[in-house]
């Protein structure tokens, strides 16, 4: 987690001196050109300079708006998944409950099962929780009512997107009940392969893939980002 902060701030700091030096430059010509103006004795190109002046700012301030490196859409929350990939169960465990903001993993991830944990623990490195965008969860099933209950909810043959949180049905000992077994995010969809992000697969983080349809994926909850 302090990696992840640590190259946030860096990308942030960077894109700030990229803005800052845009605003400079556009400063400088700006003045430039406006004394060249008023030795010419324009009027109507010095309104014409600092019109172009005021354009280099509201530029400069917009590079380091779009280009922050900050992403609230899908993809931050697809990169924070994709950094805990091959994490050791144990670490992992320990740093989702040490990192997470407002306790949204207070006490409900002491057992083994933390599929669902994980995926809120993305979540709310990203803010959606406080947005009521995806819920906090510990429980597959309190996840798959959160998504119907909003119609949020799209079943196994739904070609979904990435950032949609995909529920598992399994085939195991017991057969298949209908109800959830095990949650992940979706990473991407490519040629029919629907490839995940999954916390305790293997006691680990990891990526998956299925094809479209899968007999064991239950659905999908679609966040509305």
């Amino acid at each position: 987690a302090a990696r992840v902060a640590a190259k946030a701030t860096v990308t942030a700091l960077r894109a700030a001196v990229r803005a800052t030096v845009s605003a400079v430059k556009a400063i400088i010509a700006a003045t430039k050109a406006l004394i060249s103006a008023l030795a010419a004795g324009g009027w109507i190109a010095v309104v014409v300079v600092v019109v172009i002046c005021l354009i280099g700012l509201l530029a400069g301030s917009c590079f380091g708006i779009f280009f922050s490196g900050e992403d609230t859409g899908t993809g931050q929350t697809m990169r924070t998944a994709v950094q805990e990939i091959n994490q050791e169960y144990e670490a992992r465990l320990d740093a989702i409950k040490s990192s997470t903001r407002h306790d949204v993993l207070e006490m409900s991830c002491s057992r083994v099962e933390w599929c669902a944990c994980f995926v809120s623990w993305c979540a709310n490195e990203c803010g959606y929780i406080d947005a009521g965008v995806i819920p906090k969860f510990a429980g597959c099933g309190t996840g798959v009512q959160w998504f119907k209950d909003r119609g949020l909810w799209q079943d196994r043959n739904y070609e979904p997107r990435p950032g949609d949180i995909i529920f598992f049905d399994w085939n195991d000992e017991n057969g298949q009940d209908g109800d959830s077994d095990h949650v992940g995010i979706v990473e991407k969809v490519e040629d029919g392969v629907v490839y995940t992000v999954e916390g305790n697969s293997g006691d680990m983080c990891q990526e998956n893939r299925y094809t479209e349809g899968y007999y064991e994926i239950l659905g999908y909850g679609t966040p509305a980002y």
